[in-house]
Order: C-alpha cells, then structure tokens, then sequence
C-alpha cells in the first residue's frame, strides 16, 4: 500500500513537471517577444565639411562689433532740474536712445532719506520723458539725488543691470 503511495506521489510529481515544461514551451513559442536584432555602434565621427567656409575677417569684425553695440548702454538725464513746489512738476529730461539695447525704468531716489521720489516706468529704446511728477513730495530748496537706471531684456523682461547718474534737484 505504501508503494502504491510513492508511486502515485512520484506520477503526480511526473504530470506536474511535464505541465510546467509544456507550459513553459506553449508561453515560449506563441507569447513570448520575439528577438529583435540590434546594431551596436562603437562611436561616431565628425563627418567631412561639405558647404562650411571660414568667416572673412569683415563678417567676424561686424558680428563683434554688434555684440558690443547690444552690451552698450548710453543712459540720458540732465544733471539740473528744476520741480515747482506747489506742484510737484518740472522738467527733467530722461532719454533711452535708439541704440540701446534695452529697456530702462528709471527712479530717482533722494540721497538724503533714500526714499524713491520718482519712477518713470518702462521706457523703450527711442523713447524719452521731458516732464515728470514726483511720486514724493519735496520741500523747498536743493536736494541730491541719485537717477537710478534699471535695464531689462527686451525678451523676458527680467531684470539685467543697473546704471546711475547724480542730479541736482532744486524745488522753488
């Protein structure tokens, strides 16, 4: 009886081993992912020059001079500006050239208090202000301040450096 135990054990053993296999041949045969064949390159070179020629010393020239002519910054403002009291205005001539680069806003800040008396706004190569409002007012008398030029990229519009000039601000 024992024998016939084993030997059943050792059948079902048998029939469970020969499913695994068959089962493993079916999946192999019909679902698994075919081989691809893959070419493997050892590395790459930089091909002949076919239409390249070198720059002529002329375009090489002008392609620097116009990296220096959009790094260049030529800022305008009067030095002297003269701000009624009553009202607050005057004329204070405030110029972003044509060959600027850049965008500019302007503050004109009050050396004594640092407090920020004026802001132009954006201004655009070519654009210019001839009257101005102070944003603070001041009392009578002369005062230092400071113009303060904020350039910005005419793409992103993010900030890019800054430039300042001293004027002498005299409120009647």
């Amino acid at each position: 009886m024992e024998e016939k135990k084993k030997r059943k054990k050792w059948l079902l053993l048998l029939a469970l081993l020969l499913l695994l296999i068959g089962g493993y041949g079916v999946y192999h045969y019909f679902f698994a992912p075919k081989p691809q064949a893959m070419s493997v390159i050892s590395g790459d070179f930089l091909p002949d020059g076919k239409d390249a020629k070198q720059m002529s010393e002329k375009e090489l020239a002008d392609l620097a001079q116009q990296k220096a002519d959009a790094s260049n910054f030529n800022m305008m403002v009067a030095s002297e500006a003269t701000i009624s009291g009553s009202t607050q205005q005057g004329q204070l001539p405030i110029k972003n050239p044509e060959s600027n680069a850049y965008p500019i806003n302007v503050e004109i800040i009050d050396d004594d208090t640092g407090a920020i008396i004026y802001t132009s706004g954006g201004i655009l190569p070519g654009e210019e202000i001839d009257q101005i409002q102070l944003d603070q007012p001041l009392e009578k008398g002369t005062h230092q301040t400071t113009a303060l030029f904020s350039l910005y990229d005419p793409q992103t519009k993010k900030k890019q450096g800054e430039v300042s000039a001293g004027v002498t601000i005299s409120v009647n």
